[in-house]
């Protein structure tokens, strides 16, 4: 490890290697640390099919095909009733090979990630924790001091430091620039499954939402490589974890209150211990400043039911990445430069968030609103693509009656 660089980037998830990666094969010397140990478990397995263009950047296409992970072609919806809508063929949206994705192991996936910034130039480093990001006297990033795994303590220069430090939100947090989303305090329990029954052919690998009686809680379904299943609820943090029930007891009576959940579970064997995740929706109010950037959730946070989380993070460490390129071609490591991308991020990723509102809202329903506006179907599965970066992305929430609008209006 040297003692200066062009970059720094905290954290080597999806967001942070992408970054890394990028701005290293671009010529600018970079720097990647990871304070756990590779491959470490992570949740967030499913991703949706724009996945596809970071990962085809990064040169990491033909490796995805060639991997064992599931491919996901279809999202299905099952209602309380455990009545199951028509799954969203993302080939018949878009026929090109990019509607066909994957539905990961994310110890395995971030490895792959973090190999292959490695490949591209830059310095690899998991076991190291960064103890703070240095700011000078005008409120500039200009070095990180971190730990190495042997235990030496040191202070590593450089021009940009890169915030990809997932809800550690390490910058986030020393300038007191996070905001929790109110109505997005959620709590997920989640567990592992052996020989839980999946749906034949394209469906297959399909993500699966289903809503539990009252709508109450919802349950992700998402297969994974040798007939493992991850399978998680979530609910209001309330709800789920701030009651009398132990977090078994909560996750088995919601089953029980899942028609659509039972009868894959009939031959199905849980692995492993359950995981708890508390209150993991958030934004920042800044996401850039001099000489840093903020990318993946330590830029913020929505919710897990579409899978945009990985999405999210390569978009942002790809976009990242230009603005850090731009800065070193124009000498200028302001906000405005390095948080060039963020309004059209934000103006994009809101159609989602829009969209997870209207979900929690016990009133919407994907069957019934595709009864009554079949028209708006391509845009429907446009936000479950994520292709939401575009004028049209939001003209779905033009069709919803005002009162349903006003319930996912967001503030």
């Amino acid at each position: 490890m040297q003692e200066q660089y062009d970059v720094v980037v905290i954290g080597a998830g999806p967001a942070g290697s992408t970054t890394a990666g990028l701005v290293s094969q671009a010529g600018l010397k970079t720097l990647l640390l990871e304070r756990e140990a590779f491959p470490r478990f992570h949740v967030g397995e499913s991703l949706m099919p724009e996945c596809y263009w970071p990962l085809q950047r990064l040169g990491l296409v033909e490796r995805m095909k060639e991997s064992k992970f599931v491919k996901k072609r279809s999202v299905q919806f099952v209602a309380a009733s455990g009545k199951e809508s028509q799954p969203f063929y993302f080939t018949e949206h878009d026929p090109r090979e990019c509607s066909t994705t994957w539905q990961v192991e994310r110890a395995d996936f971030d490895q792959l990630l973090f190999d292959r910034a490695g490949e591209l130039g830059a310095d690899c480093y998991d076991q190291t924790r960064v103890l703070d990001v240095v700011f000078d006297e005008d409120k500039q990033a200009k070095a990180v001091k971190l730990r190495t795994r042997d235990g030496e303590t040191k202070t590593v220069e450089c021009k940009v430091v890169v915030d990809a430090t997932g809800q550690s939100s390490m910058i986030a947090h020393k300038l007191g620039l996070r905001e929790d989303i109110p109505n997005l305090k959620k709590a997920a329990i989640w567990g592992y499954y052996k020989n839980a029954r999946r749906d034949d052919g394209i469906n297959s690998g399909a993500t699966i939402i289903m809503h539990t009686v009252e709508k109450d809680s919802w349950f992700w379904f998402i297969p994974l490589s040798d007939d493992v299943t991850s399978i998680g609820c979530v609910g209001d943090n309330e709800y789920m974890v701030k009651t009398e029930l132990s977090v078994e007891d909560r996750y088995q009576l919601e089953i029980s209150r899942c028609p659509g959940l039972q009868e894959r579970l009939v031959d199905a064997e849980r692995v492993g211990k359950l995981h708890v995740a508390k209150e993991y929706s958030y934004w920042t109010k800044q996401h850039a400043g001099e000489g840093w950037v903020l990318v993946g959730d330590a830029f913020g946070f929505i919710d897990p039911i579409y899978s945009s989380g990985v999405y999210f993070a390569l978009t942002m460490g790809d976009r990242a990445a230009n603005s850090v390129i731009g800065a070193f071609e124009k000498n200028d490591f302001s906000g405005e430069q390095l948080g060039s991308w963020c309004e059209e991020f934000k103006a994009g990723s809101q159609w989602i968030r829009k969209l997870v509102e209207a979900f929690y809202s016990k009133e919407f329903s994907f069957g019934k609103f595709m009864a009554e506006h079949p028209e708006y179907k391509g845009n429907l599965v446009d936000i479950l693509i994520g292709r939401v970066f575009h004028s049209e992305a939001g003209n779905i929430f033009e069709s919803m009656d005002p009162a349903m609008a006003a319930a996912v209006d967001m503030q």
